[in-house]
């Protein structure tokens, strides 16, 4: 069974680069939304962030399928123009330009939704469009530094960064919620409305709970690497042929378990610094390196065995070799110029069947038609 898309027939017009208006749109793209990707003659500056896939961005590929690419300058009249036509039969209108870029050109969001009173507009920026932030460049990066969540990320020694664009997807996951709100909202009242999101607000409400916890006790989570500021034993082991195995001791109960069927030792529960989480946590280095020297003595199929024996809570730290070769992967392929490409299927998993995803489309692919749709 196809999975019956349920944005088909609605348009959207997407003036994005990057990654954070990208995934939003991506997901109304994957929904049957026709997006129109508006591009300057050279493209989206994303599409040469690599090479890796097949000669195309991994980012790129992944942010893009399923959209039309139309070349624009929307600073110049016959394009604006052709801009305005197709917005007057649009239902959303996605923009991540320099705040105030878009205004300028005669296509701020209060404006268009004045003009087009059914449009929906989202506005992605930085750190909002207002303060002394505003006018800030905000790559991923950066947000992840001003955020806190790179000084509460890493190993003791230092900050460190969050391996995926988190503040983008973040940001960009906010505005595709806040796009199905609007559109259901629409259905009700007619209107549209206007929608502004920055990355710095998307990871700022993924920090509340260090930002609660910091402001209810005066003290920032640990830098703890790969174990918990607050849970010991929580963290990962090497077993004797070079695995390393991330497990979690959730409560009282667990660790019982854990003593008695994978530490051999039920009376470990008994010893001074090993009767509760909070005498483990106050003596972490010893209950970590007690723990250590069981795992040496196993290899990585014995330490998984064990494990589940115990009811152990577990996980492989894997490197990219082994997360490809996963067996709870799941793959999708879609084409793009240069050939099909197998990526991380999207996580939502529907009892209608599998959705189709479109194709990543070139530069300007789409602009000739749509200009021959939408001529004056």
């Amino acid at each position: 069974m196809t999975d019956q898309r349920p944005l088909t027939g609605l348009t959207v017009v997407s003036l994005e680069q990057a990654v954070a208006a990208p995934y939003c749109s991506s997901r109304l793209a994957d929904a049957g939304a026709r997006v129109i990707k508006i591009e300057r003659p050279e493209g989206d500056f994303a599409r040469g962030y690599d090479k890796a896939a097949k000669g195309l961005s991994s980012y790129f590929v992944w942010l893009n399928r399923g959209k039309q690419s139309l070349v624009a300058d929307i600073k110049a009249p016959d394009d604006a123009a052709l801009l305005h036509r197709i917005l007057a039969t649009a239902d959303v209108f996605i923009q991540n330009l320099a705040p105030g870029a878009a205004a300028r050109a005669g296509f701020g969001s209060e404006a268009l939704r004045a003009r087009y009173p059914r449009l929906i507009t989202v506005d992605i920026s930085g750190y909002g469009e207002s303060g002394d932030y505003a006018t800030m460049k905000a790559y991923d990066l950066l947000v992840q530094a001003e955020s806190g969540l790179a000084m509460i990320t890493g190993h003791p020694a230092g900050p460190g960064r969050v391996g995926v664009s988190a503040c983008d997807i973040a940001c960009g996951m906010a505005a595709h919620a806040g796009v199905l709100e609007a559109l259901i909202a629409r259905g009700i009242t007619g209107h549209g409305k206007g929608l502004a999101v920055s990355l710095f607000d998307g990871m700022a409400d993924w920090m509340n709970v260090p930002l609660v916890y910091f402001e209810g006790t005066g003290k920032a989570p640990e830098r703890v690497g790969l174990a918990h500021p607050s849970i010991c034993p929580y963290g990962a082991f090497a077993t004797n042929d070079g695995a390393l195995v991330l497990i979690s001791i959730q409560n009282e109960r667990e660790w019982a378990d854990f003593c008695a069927k994978f530490m051999d030792d039920a009376a470990l529960t008994l010893r001074e610094g090993f009767q509760s989480n909070v005498a483990r946590v106050a003596n972490r280095p010893t209950v970590d390196a007690h723990v250590a020297t069981q795992f040496a003595t196993m290899t990585r199929d014995q330490a998984a065995a064990k494990l589940r024996a115990s009811n152990t809570a577990y996980g492989f730290v894997n490197d990219m070799a082994a997360f490809a070769q996963h067996p709870a992967l799941r793959r999708v392929e879609i084409d793009t110029p240069n050939g099909a490409v197998a990526i991380a299927a999207p996580p939502i998993i529907s009892s209608s069947g599998e959705r189709a995803l479109g194709p990543v489309p070139g530069i300007g692919a789409h602009s000739a038609a749509i200009r021959a749709e939408f001529g004056a």
